[in-house]
This record gives C-alpha cells, sequence and structure tokens, in this order.
C-alpha cells in the first residue's frame, strides 16, 4: 500500500476507481472527513442534531447551497459525487445499496455534510509512537454499536457509534490526552475498558469495519465515531440520502495541524 501520495492524487485514484478501500492510514497529515448528503427539507435538523452532539457528529465542513457538489476548502478538484471510496444509499432510513459513484442518483436540493474523522489524530498517535492496530495490520477500524444515547433533535435520534483501538494502560492514558487535542475530530476517548459497559457484548464481533487482534495486558479504548449519524438516519426515515460506506473517507487537502486547540 503506497501511502506517501497528496490528497489530491488520492481523490484521484479514488475517481478512477484505482482506489476502492479503507482510507485509514493514507495521506498522513491530512483531515479525513465522514458523509452525510441529506435533501434540503431534512439539512437543517440535520445540522442541529449534530450540533447537540459534536464528540460523534463534529462538522468539519458543508455546502454552502442545495445542489453544491464542491466544497473548495476540501480542495479545487473536490466533487463530492466521484472522492468518496464508497457510497451508502438509504431510502426510507434502509440501506438499498453501496457504490462507488453517486452521479447518477444527485438531486439539485441535496445538502452535503463533512464530518470529522478519527483517522485524523491516528497521524499524532503515529508520531508518539503509539501502534494504531487497524493501520499496523492494515483493516478498516473497528467499530460497534452501543447504549450511549444521542441528544435528539427533531426527527433525528439514536445511540452513539465508537471506534477502537487497543493499547497498554499507559498508552491509553497517552492515548486520551493526544486525541484531547483535536476535538473537531471526536477529541478524547468516551470509554475504555469493559465493552460490556456501553452495551457491546462480544468485542470480537464488529458492528461496522474489522475486528483487530487485542494483545494481553491491552485494554481496549473507544472513541465517538462518525457512523453515528448513520444510525440516526436509518431511525429518522429520510426518504432519501446518502452517506461514506464506513471507513471510506474524504481525504481533505485540510492539514489536521489545523484542527488542533493546542
Amino acid at each position: 500500500m503506497s501511502q506517501a501520495i497528496t490528497p489530491s492524487q488520492l481523490r484521484a485514484q479514488i475517481r478512477s476507481g484505482q482506489h476502492q478501500g479503507h482510507t485509514s492510514g493514507w495521506c498522513n497529515g491530512y483531515v479525513q472527513c465522514n458523509v452525510a448528503i441529506l435533501p434540503k427539507a431534512w439539512a437543517d435538523e440535520f445540522l442541529q442534531f449534530c450540533q447537540l452532539n459534536p464528540k460523534p457528529c463534529p462538522v468539519v465542513a458543508m455546502a454552502a447551497n442545495p445542489g453544491d457538489t464542491h466544497i473548495p476548502e476540501i480542495g479545487p478538484d473536490f466533487d463530492i459525487r466521484s472522492d468518496v471510496p464508497k457510497y451508502r444509499i438509504w431510502r426510507n432510513g434502509e440501506l438499498v445499496e453501496e457504490v462507488s459513484d453517486i452521479s447518477d442518483v444527485w438531486q439539485d436540493d441535496l445538502v452535503t455534510f463533512l464530518l470529522g474523522c478519527s483517522f485524523s489524530f491516528e497521524e499524532a498517535l503515529l508520531a508518539d509512537g503509539l501502534e494504531v492496530r487497524n493501520i499496523s495490520e492494515d483493516v478498516n477500524v473497528p467499530m460497534y454499536n452501543t447504549n450511549i444515547s444521542c441528544k435528539p433533535a427533531g426527527r433525528f435520534h439514536g445511540n452513539t457509534v465508537v471506534s477502537m483501538r487497543p493499547f497498554k494502560p499507559a498508552d491509553a492514558i497517552r492515548m486520551i490526552q493526544i486525541c484531547s487535542r483535536f476535538p473537531s475530530v471526536h477529541g478524547a476517548p468516551i470509554h475504555f475498558g469493559d465493552p460490556a459497559a456501553i452495551g457491546i457484548a462480544d468485542i470480537h464481533r464488529t458492528d461496522y469495519g474489522d475486528a483487530v487482534s487485542i494483545k494481553e495486558g491491552e485494554v481496549p479504548v473507544f472513541t465517538a465515531c462518525g457512523v453515528t449519524p448513520q444510525a440516526a438516519i436509518a431511525a429518522a426515515k429520510p426518504e432519501f440520502c446518502i452517506t461514506h460506506s464506513p471507513g471510506c473517507m474524504v481525504v481533505s487537502d485540510i492539514p489536521n495541524s489545523k484542527l488542533a486547540i493546542f
């Protein structure tokens, strides 16, 4: 896997179909974003849901107008219709298909939201010498549904989805310190230790992404995840919307350093 390419180069590979997998570990130094695209009639309520739940749903950027396919701060060549490795299409709250391009289903009333992603703080963890297991094992990050309720907004409600990375206890403390610098990409973890305490029955069975090995002496550390809006969308049942497939992000031209608060 060649990761030493620019975000623009990776987007070009995604657009051409050359890159179709997850984006974890790619384009270190740049912000990655989760995707939610909804009709204008649902957009205000969704924005309110994100504002009320900033840890799982931190808004990094959004389209200026309904129907816009380009968000300038993401990149001069960016097109939301083609620059995500895999999209999910939802109708009436049901996932109906996954596709690599949404040009043929695009509508002029659609509003794009790009939300912060934990992949952005992985770079800071690696720079500090911590192993990020999903990167070292070259798999998608493991993600789980929890029993942690989100604050409802209009028709949107649901529970928080988390991503998990295992660490030795001392490294887990360092991980919490590092992630606290990045509130725009989920910030500090929301739980570590016993998975059952947040409603996860089996840590080895993911709801999204791939399982990773947890070594002797390590504890699972759980961070709020941008897949959370998909659970809220499934509960709200809009007639039509589009999200990213878990782990398949928008890779932007925004440096991660711009999101650090210290």
